[in-house]
């Protein structure tokens, strides 16, 4: 599929492309003259879960954000490396962004409805993609909302405004609407940051689901979320030492063997809580 026409170093080795749903190979990323982050390479397996973990301000965000090309809205932003989705590196420039982005979905931190139903909200891109059979329309929404289990909660209100939804749901809301277009990965920044802890237990069964159908990439500070969630952990930390904040990765394992075993020091202090 044509994606340009469709609508320490922590080194990895390189596994078969129909293994791989994603392979990042960030040598830099910039922000103007700041270098953001630097030496992170890793590979994405299809239909797992992959968490990317570390303190705040080792670039966690913007690695996500380079998946689908969304720190292309910020300006001054460069990156020298590629990131392959399908064979193709996604930053050759016949890509275009926007096909990117309808393949590779993302919800972000602070759940984001728009102001209106229940119904359009998850219809958006679809209606965006050119969908516009009421039919069509109604049965993808329903099947939606339906995988992102918030169909029987809103069944009967789902023309109402999706802004009286709780937090919880307005997330799920926003799920459903990343996924009602059928993209191959989903981004997920935070998801459960604003959450209590029983909507932040519903979204991470959800996460579980939802890996059966998508591949999924998420940034949490939630150890324990990371631990419960992901097949694959990435652990981020920050270069200081020119006397910048430069992220960098520093470990990429399976999860379980990362947390009972990690083989970097510095990866071992941040899962024990000395710093963070």
């Amino acid at each position: 599929m044509n994606i340009a026409n469709d609508h320490t170093n922590a080194k990895s080795s390189h596994p078969p492309v129909e293994q791989v749903a994603v392979s990042i190979r960030i040598e830099k990323l910039w922000y103007g003259t700041l270098l953001a982050v630097r030496d992170t390479h890793l590979h994405i397996e299809p239909h797992t879960i992959t968490a990317l973990i570390g303190p705040s301000g080792c670039g966690k965000s913007t690695v996500l954000r380079s998946i689908n090309r969304m720190n292309d809205l910020i300006p001054g932003c460069r990156i020298e490396g590629q990131v392959l989705f399908q064979g193709q590196d996604i930053y050759s420039p016949e890509i275009d962004p926007t096909a990117v982005r309808r393949q590779i979905g993302m919800v972000f931190q602070q759940p984001n409805p728009f102001a209106m139903s229940i119904f359009d909200n998850v219809a958006f891109g679809l209606r965006l993609n050119g969908l516009t059979r009421r039919a069509v329309l109604t049965e993808l929404v329903e099947k939606a909302l339906h995988e992102a289990n918030l169909w029987d909660e809103v069944k009967d209100k789902i023309h109402k405004n999706a802004l009286g939804l709780s937090g919880g749901q307005k997330q799920r809301l926003c799920i459903a609407r990343a996924i009602a277009t059928r993209p191959t990965v989903l981004l997920m920044d935070e998801p459960c940051s604003a959450l209590d802890p029983i909507s932040t237990g519903k979204i991470e069964e959800l996460m579980m689901d939802l890996k059966q159908r998508f591949t999924v990439v998420i940034v949490t500070h939630n150890l324990q979320q990371a631990r419960r969630v992901a097949d694959r952990t990435g652990f981020m930390f920050v270069d200081k030492s020119q006397g910048g904040r430069t992220g960098y990765l520093v470990e990429y394992a399976p999860t379980e063997s990362m947390f009972t075993n990690p083989a970097n020091e510095l990866t071992r202090q941040y899962l024990e809580g000395r710093f963070g």
